[in-house]
């Protein structure tokens, strides 16, 4: 991608809950914004970033939000 025509670029790897399949990708935009890019089959439980990224980032992502994807709320 090229970030000097405002596209984003890959920062860090999501991991799915198997500790080593790669499920998506946090993206980081010319404007400092950072997004998720999910792989083709769509949003799944994430259970870390590679390399790891800071807790703004974190943050900006809702990583917690996204560890819990397919998990219910009653347990």
């Amino acid at each position: 991608m090229n970030e000097e025509k405002g596209e984003g670029f890959p920062i860090a790897n999501l991991i799915g809950t198997d500790g080593c399949s790669i499920v998506g990708w946090v993206y980081r935009w010319k404007t400092g914004a950072h997004a998720v890019m999910w792989d083709v089959d769509g949003p799944q439980p994430v259970s870390e970033t590679q390399p790891d990224i800071n807790d703004e980032q974190k943050q900006e992502i809702d990583l917690d939000a996204l560890m819990r994807i397919g998990k219910s709320d009653s347990g």
